[in-house]
């Protein structure tokens, strides 16, 4: 099996790979949250482990846009930042085990294989599918792997979030989300007025993708439940 391993600590990388690689798997490393992203639409590994700290990305940022890329690849925070407060921002970003440091090699051993057992378990039980690299609906192209939005072939300048949040829209095209329910899975928190209004939000990126921001077609509004992105009927996925 393949495990990433994102952490800016070169002696930490090399401690994880020489327990990845007695356990007969192989290892790839890299010391930034950017190159991870990008190692991780190169390699497909089937286990990823995040260091919190990083330059470049943060690994709850990184960790929020690989589960919004990828809803089933395991995740493993490894941080130096261990109180309760950091382990629930961890897992409200989208992984599935959090590791604190120092560590025990033979305690991480195990909860490396706990993870590879848990998503082996899975795709037993789902059908295999491409993941998408591109979501278009309509005249609108969403290249997931490239943090790119095209309408009418022009380029949409999103900010980070704005792209979050459609990237998070596209992958679950006509599905019908909260506000609250964007908050968790793009801000990796419970939903507050006061720090974020996704109304605002919406607003935003309706002018920059609409036709008529008023009369949206691609961002819709369902009354009293929360906001979609298109409909079914609209998807073609590469």
């Amino acid at each position: 099996m393949k495990i990433l391993i994102a952490d800016d600590e070169r002696d930490i990388c090399e401690a994880v790979c020489k327990i990845v690689g007695r356990a007969g798997h192989t290892c790839l490393c890299v010391y930034d949250g950017a190159l991870a992203l990008a190692a991780f639409e190169r390699e497909q590994p089937d286990v990823v482990i995040l260091d919190v700290m990083m330059p470049e990305v943060n690994g709850f940022d990184l960790c929020r846009d690989l589960r919004a890329r990828d809803p089933h690849v395991p995740i493993m925070m490894l941080s130096a930042k261990s109180d309760i407060v950091d382990k629930g921002v961890g897992f409200a970003a989208g992984c599935d085990d959090y590791v604190a440091k120092p560590f025990n090699s033979q305690e991480l051993a195990m909860r490396i294989e706990a993870l590879l057992r848990r998503a082996r378990l899975a795709d037993e039980g789902r059908e295999p599918r491409r993941s998408r690299a591109v979501v278009r609906l309509g005249d609108m192209e969403i290249r997931l792997k490239r943090n790119e939005v095209l309408v009418h072939g022009r380029y949409v300048n999103l900010t980070p979030k704005e792209f979050q949040i459609i990237a998070f829209l596209a992958n679950h095209v006509g599905e019908v989300f909260s506000a609250q329910d964007i908050m968790a899975n793009v801000w990796g928190e419970a939903y507050r007025p006061e720090s974020a209004s996704i109304a605002v939000f919406v607003r935003k990126i309706r002018n920059k993708i609409e036709d008529d921001p008023n009369k949206p077609r691609y961002l819709q509004t369902i009354w009293r439940e929360g906001y979609r992105l298109g409909d079914a009927s609209m998807i073609e996925g590469d």
